[in-house]
């Protein structure tokens, strides 16, 4: 049975990560949205969702006797379970590098983007500390990576789960106000080769297309300057 399914959402960005894993390693799976609302959120919550993960939330993956929640565990199973693309790293130095930029990417550039995603208002209150402060470490994540990205084509030196996790990461600070800019030559570079891959394309297309319909901005996608 090499069939499973991925419950994701249309604004997930932890679902995004997995599902474009799965895409490129080429997997058969069924992809089940969940309903949600830009007043009310996901809602109702998915039964499935609801069952196996006691966080209530996507992304969630069913495989057999196999119940999985967290993207990052979604990765490993899907690495450990269909190993051909590799999208981590082989040498066990290269592999643990990568695994710490896609847990950084997780756990320490996103919470700024969550921050500000909650103090988003009309106008939005850029003069707040807290709207500075969280400004600032998206710019200065930005700068670590540009710096990363001088001398390779991708965060670990290879396409791995850490250009997904951080891809879609940035997307979404750029949604929320910090693009990235033409200061940023390698990062620019580095998210025009992203995009370029089908997977990539395939699955932000959906949120773009999403998010347009709902009458949202969306941020640039490929190499273009934000």
């Amino acid at each position: 049975m090499n069939q499973f399914t991925l419950y994701s959402g249309p604004l997930s960005m932890f679902g995004a990560k997995v599902e474009i894993a799965a895409r490129e390693k080429g997997l058969l799976f069924e992809l089940v949205m969940v309903p949600f609302d830009f007043d009310l959120g996901y809602t109702p919550k998915h039964p499935e969702v609801l069952r196996i993960n006691p966080k209530r939330q996507v992304p969630v993956l069913a495989h057999g006797d196999v119940e999985l929640f967290d993207s990052t565990q979604l990765f490993e199973y899907l690495e450990d379970r269909w190993p051909e693309p590799p999208l981590w790293p082989r040498s066990v130095a290269a592999r643990a590098e990568a695994r710490k930029q896609e847990h950084s990417s997780d756990e320490v550039f996103f919470p700024h983007v969550i921050r500000l995603m909650g103090m988003r208002a009309n106008p939005d209150p850029v003069e707040a500390p807290e709207w500075k402060s969280a400004k600032a470490g998206i710019e200065a994540y930005y700068l670590r990576m540009e710096q990363l990205l001088a001398d390779r084509e991708y965060i670990a030196g290879q396409y791995s789960y850490a250009d997904i996790a951080f891809y879609m990461a940035q997307f979404f600070a750029a949604r929320h106000t910090v693009p990235l800019t033409a200061e940023h030559s390698n990062l620019l570079a580095w998210r025009g080769r992203m995009i370029a891959r089908p997977p990539v394309k395939l699955v932000v297309g959906a949120m773009v297309d999403y998010l347009r319909s709902q009458g949202k901005v969306v941020p640039e996608l490929g190499a273009q300057t934000a």
